[in-house]
């Protein structure tokens, strides 16, 4: 009997966990009957009642597997940390708030049995904010336009892999993976499948500014060349137009020597608008050098405080 495992990550969803374990199950019992399953939780430090919770699950249900982070490792690494935790033949990520829909999984489950390796869900429509989709699709047509890599579009990472895909990430070796630029880069057999986004079913959003700009900048250092081509070629067209101001500047001066005015407003305007041009690239490089200096000092995805309902740590050892 194949086993496919669900992958829940969760932060402060102390309503959600328990009505979505519950429509999971009544999903595999309904539609799948002939699969095995597992759903594992990986709660990132949460400061609600969203683990005793999960504890009490896990005692009545020992198909539902919990681990506890000792604190909070950021929206990425946990999620992918608990990928290389699973079990089964294939995995489904999904998140906590009913915003991916459970009713999903059989659609994921059928295309994985037609041979594809990867059956990523794709938003065509979503209930957010509208305003809030029209930024994501330019963000997603700006990273596709300069990157090398062909990035799935409106992709949060919702859908089902295959145990051998997730046997290459497990030796990536990645401290901070952008998992939505791993699966288009390394992913191969790639279903699309598209779907409507929900709304959260209860609670607040935990992301903001600072985490979306983190994701972006995250997404853009790994994939993207062009920041640094636009600067190196930016900086050579200006000093290019610099030196033929200066020389026209030179030989107005020389043939209008008494009448030519220079005055100061030239070289202010200049100084000002390369100083801010010379910020904004020095910010940028700096989230490259960022970003390189975090992959440098390779430290592990997320330490575990708890794991529960697991039998053996064969996953665990493997991963860190």
């Amino acid at each position: 009997m194949k086993k496919i495992s669900v992958l829940l990550p969760c932060f402060n969803e102390q309503d959600n966990v328990i009505p979505l374990s519950e429509a999971i199950i009544q999903q595999f019992e309904t539609y799948l009957p002939q699969y095995d399953y597992e759903l594992v939780f990986i709660d990132n430090c949460s400061t609600d009642q969203t683990r005793p919770r999960l504890r009490a699950l896990c005692a009545q249900n020992p198909k539902i597997k919990a681990i506890f982070n000792a604190k909070n490792f950021g929206q990425f690494n946990s999620p992918f940390y608990g990928m290389l935790q699973t079990t089964g033949d294939c995995t489904i990520a999904m998140v906590t708030d009913f915003q991916d829909p459970p009713e999903m999984i059989p659609t994921l489950v059928h295309e994985w049995e037609n041979g594809y390796m990867i059956v990523s869900a794709v938003k065509t429509q979503s209930r957010e904010n509208k305003l809030m989709r029209l930024f994501r699709t330019i963000y997603y047509k700006m990273l596709r336009k300069m990157s090398n890599v062909d990035i799935i579009e409106h992709f949060t990472g919702f859908g089902l892999y295959d145990k051998s895909f997730l046997d290459v990430l497990r030796d990536l070796h990645d401290p901070i993976p952008y998992w939505r630029g791993v699966v288009s880069e390394l992913g191969y057999r790639i279903k699309k499948v598209p779907y409507e986004q929900q709304l959260r079913r209860t609670g607040k959003t935990h992301n903001n500014f600072f985490s979306l700009y983190d994701a972006a900048m995250l997404s853009f250092t790994s994939y993207t060349k062009t920041g640094m081509r636009i600067a190196t070629f930016f900086g050579f067209i200006t000093s290019a137009v610099s030196i033929l101001i200066a020389l026209i500047y030179l030989i107005l001066k020389l043939i209008y020597w008494n009448s030519f005015q220079m005055g100061n407003a030239p070289i202010l305007i200049g100084v000002f608008v390369l100083g801010g041009i010379q910020l904004f690239f020095i910010g940028l490089l700096g989230e490259y050098i960022m970003s390189m200096n975090t992959r440098l000092m390779n430290r592990p995805l997320v330490i575990e405080e708890e794991r529960i309902n697991f039998e053996t740590n064969n996953n665990k050892e493997k991963s860190t």
